[in-house]
């Protein structure tokens, strides 16, 4: 049986760096920019750790924009 594996997607033009997927990830493998904003002035948001993710789409539930989609992967 495969493992179950993550892909988030963020649309980082209209993210505006609330920090609220940050803190539903359940595995820490989101986090802000540093040093970089998009072209609304804000920090966004971007997937830091591409294995640690688990598909849960927590942070996509709590996005109050909209700009995040997670896939999920079958791993064999």
């Amino acid at each position: 049986m495969g493992k179950i594996k993550g892909a988030v997607v963020v649309d980082e033009g209209r993210c505006k760096g609330c920090n609220l997927c940050v803190v539903a990830c359940p595995t820490h493998c989101l986090a802000l920019s540093v040093g970089e904003v998009n072209h609304r002035g804000y920090a966004f948001c971007r997937q830091t750790d591409m294995d640690a993710c688990i598909g849960c789409a927590s942070c996509a539930i709590v996005c109050p924009d909209g700009c995040i989609t997670v896939y999920k992967k079958r791993e064999e």
